[in-house]
């Protein structure tokens, strides 16, 4: 009886490869977009980086010029005032010759005409060089006030640089935040799917225990060919579809309890041995079969209620073996179908 419901199952020639291929290529769309918004942001992010460092840099010169301004402007200021020191020496001079002359005139009558004469002269120089005094003294209130117009400049300029400063670590605090978060999150997801995977192998486990030719290799269940093919076939034998009746149970018990927000698929994985194809049947090489029979899985399994986006075939050929060497059991154990709970 069972074997006539499998034999009605399999009556309909309808074909669902493209559909499957459909969702592989809705899958890989959906990843390249994820992908592109990631790049997205991490772009406009650089671009942000990129102007802060723009404005730091053009800040640092405009301090730097502003400081070589004052510094000429400090180089003048000392040269007027040395300038005013000589004058006001200059001064001190004329008019300790100027008292000199005075004293000349009370002890000397007879020069005072000529004696006058030379102290106004003296008295005409002495206003002049308290014309330029006063000219340099104006000179350097100007100087004073720049160099205080540039202090403020300064300070406004050193007061930017720290605000954008502030600005930017600021947002290193946040793209920090934000990578741990996002870490944690993958953390939970990553261990949410092993506790599952768990469940799922612990379930495997106890449906075909009794089998010595179905074993688990780390993250991997695995189902020696013999067990689902005969030898150079893709076609699932009747022993084979016993046992991936077992397997679409468990698939699709677990498959109720994985909320929707974990995003898994089972992997159905083909290997052969290194033994090459004859050259009578219809696959081309060790290649083509394993990926045929993986597809031939997932296509029984997707027969029995298995969602279809949640099973992907890949084919290795003689490329992955378990263990190196020709001996009958390697090449038996190399031969296997490998089944892998993952995220998609």
């Amino acid at each position: 009886m069972a074997g006539g419901l499998r034999a009605r199952r399999r009556t309909p020639t309808t074909d669902y490869w493209p559909g499957f291929v459909d969702a592989m290529a809705t899958l890989l769309l959906v990843i390249i977009f994820l992908l592109s918004i990631f790049m997205l942001a991490q772009f406009f992010l650089s671009q942000q980086l990129s102007g802060r460092d723009s404005v730091l840099n053009r800040l640092n010169a405009q301090i730097s010029e502003l400081t070589e301004l004052l510094a000429l402007e400090r180089a003048g200021a000392r040269e007027l005032e040395d300038t005013i020191s000589g004058l006001q020496a200059s001064l001190s001079d004329v008019e300790s010759e100027r008292d000199n002359l005075l004293g000349l005139l009370d002890s000397r009558a007879g020069e005072a005409d000529a004696a006058g004469g030379r102290a106004a002269r003296l008295e005409s120089l002495l206003d002049e060089e308290k014309q330029v005094s006063q000219r340099a003294l104006a000179q350097v209130e100007l100087l004073n006030q720049q160099i205080a117009a540039l202090r403020r400049q300064i300070a406004a300029a050193n007061a930017a640089l720290e605000a954008s400063e502030a600005k930017e670590a600021e947002s290193q605090a946040k793209i920090a935040s934000l990578g741990r978060r996002l870490n944690a999150a993958l953390v939970q997801r990553v261990q949410e799917l092993s506790r599952y995977r768990s469940d799922f192998f612990g379930r495997l486990r106890e449906i075909l225990s009794q089998r010595s030719d179905i074993r688990v290799v780390g993250d991997r269940f695995v189902f020696q060919s013999e067990v689902l093919f005969d030898s150079g076939s893709d076609q699932i034998n009747p022993a084979g579809q016993d046992e991936l009746d077992k397997l679409a149970a468990a698939i699709n018990e677990l498959s109720v309890q994985i909320p929707d927000e974990i995003s898994w698929v089972l992997r159905v994985d083909g290997h052969t041995d290194a033994r090459p194809l004859s050259g009578t049947g219809r696959f081309r090489n060790n290649w083509d079969l394993s990926a045929a029979r993986a597809i031939s899985v997932v296509r029984y399994l997707i027969d029995q209620g298995v969602a279809p986006d949640r099973l992907v075939a890949a084919g290795f050929g003689e490329f992955q073996p378990l263990e190196e060497g020709d001996s009958p059991e390697v090449l038996a154990r190399n031969r296997r179908i490998e089944l892998k709970l993952t995220e998609r």
